[in-house]
């Protein structure tokens, strides 16, 4: 049961998002940027598994749920995707991201030129370096508003499937021309 009165059959923050319309497109429009435009030279699925990775860090199970399920459709395996945030089989590039993204998580001031080297040792730019620490910082203000009002959170993995497929395929921002809508129960 939600803290708030949200609506009850919308999932995680899609619950939030037809709660404050005003408020959803300007969060859409940062996940669609972030994750889905072409934004960044890291992939889709290397920039959902950052999100990922980070909502899990701070026990946000839906967004954990649902950017690992879009991670693993971009890469076609949940296997390998979960290797990738438990960090054995993440490349090495990934993993130097990955640290400067927990280290982003727990707090900024922890992320210092050590990692910044290592990342860029591992072939990671300064570009991707940045898109790193934003996807991080932002993901930890998103997992912070799912958090803290607790709508509803499907334990139903075939849903994060589906959802996950939506996301990697079509992006945050539904298209209203084709009877979509901002913050729609496919959404994030």
């Amino acid at each position: 049961m939600s803290l708030i009165n949200l609506p009850e059959r919308l999932p995680g923050i899609s619950a939030l998002l037809h709660y404050r319309r005003e408020s959803a497109v300007p969060l859409l429009q940062l996940a669609e940027t972030l994750l889905h435009s072409n934004f960044s030279t890291l992939t889709p699925g290397e920039r959902e598994v950052i999100a990922g990775a980070v909502s899990r860090g701070n026990d946000c199970s839906f967004c954990a749920w649902s950017h690992t399920a879009a991670a693993s459709h971009h890469y076609g395996s949940e296997v390998m995707v979960q290797g990738m945030i438990d960090g054995d089989a993440a490349p090495p590039k990934m993993r130097a991201l990955l640290a400067i993204a927990e280290r982003v998580r727990t707090g900024p001031q922890s992320v210092g030129q050590e990692q910044v080297d290592a990342a860029r040792a591992a072939g990671a730019s300064d570009e991707e370096i940045h898109d790193a620490v934003l996807i991080a910082a932002a993901f930890c203000m998103y997992n912070r508003y799912v958090e803290a009002l607790e709508p509803w959170v499907p334990d139903n993995p075939e849903i994060y499937r589906t959802m996950g497929a939506a996301m990697a395929e079509r992006g945050y921002m539904r298209d209203r021309s084709q009877g979509g809508d901002v913050g729609s129960e496919e959404s994030e």
